[in-house]
């Protein structure tokens, strides 16, 4: 059996809506929401998914029993990366789940509370936002375990957390805290852990309740400005110039003018 036929108790992911804000929650609490290969693959197809359902605006990205992600499930590790031809293919699966991530059609944000190592913390750092309670830790213990991050991971590692402090996380495999990761710019908020779902939830609506084009736009431009990628930026500026052209845009001025509260359609 293949990880893509993997039986439903072993895809450690599930996904709820509320109105235009979906919530992928990652559930493996026994091995602190560690991913395996069938989850890791089942993250990049629904993202895709939601970024095509037309009615989810924005995701909160979270780990069940209190921790965020403990990285790979290396319980499998010598059925699923034992060698250099499965390891490519496992780093594939990896590659994909973090490119869905970043690339997402919708803004993913990440609530992180407690563990957040390894492929954890390459899960968060592609997300867009992440917030976190205090007793969240970070690690990027790739140098104990004796092998390598996918590049574009480590790409995000360092867009996210600075290249200084993504150089002492992977040269050291160190524990840093929430106080930590907040001051490096990793994270945007630190929030109660009681109310950390809520306030990524409210993000998220206020996310959801403005203009999608814009949004992606917008997203698209950060994307451009942070690499220099010269297809991110000729997609940046063929979104900003679709924003004049739409109902949204009619929308938010007429909304503007009447002083109420306007309601986009993502057209």
């Amino acid at each position: 059996m293949t990880p893509d036929q993997a039986p439903p108790e072993h895809i450690r992911l599930s996904v709820t809506r509320n109105g235009p804000v979906a919530h992928i929650l990652l559930d493996n609490p026994g091995r602190k929401n560690a991913v395996n290969l069938a989850t890791w693959r089942r993250l990049a197809r629904e993202l895709d998914e939601l970024g095509r359902d037309g009615v989810t605006r924005a995701i909160v990205l979270s780990g069940a029993a209190g921790d965020f992600c403990a990285g790979a499930d290396i319980s499998e590790f010598d059925a699923v990366r034992r060698d250099a031809a499965t390891a490519r293919d496992y780093e594939a699966a990896n590659s994909n789940a973090f490119r869905a991530l970043r690339d997402s059609a919708l803004p993913v944000i990440a609530a992180i509370g407690g563990i957040c190592y390894g492929g954890g913390f390459g899960i968060a750092a592609a997300c867009d936002l992440r917030i976190a309670s205090a007793d969240a830790r970070f690690a990027v213990p790739a140098a104990r375990l004796g092998l390598a991050y996918p590049a574009d991971a480590m790409t995000d590692i360092v867009r996210s957390s600075g290249d200084q402090m993504a150089r002492y996380l992977t040269m050291t495999a160190a524990t840093i805290g929430a106080a930590a990761a907040h001051r490096a710019g990793f994270l945007l908020e630190l929030v109660d852990k009681a109310a950390l779902l809520d306030r990524a939830n409210e993000i998220a609506a206020t996310i959801a309740a403005n203009a999608p084009l814009s949004i992606r736009a917008s997203r698209l431009a950060i994307g451009a400005a942070t690499t220099g990628d010269t297809a991110l930026i000729a997609n940046a500026r063929k979104a900003g110039d679709a924003t004049f052209e739409s109902a949204d845009y009619a929308e938010g001025r007429s909304a503007f003018r009447e002083r109420r509260k306007p309601v986009f359609s993502g057209k």
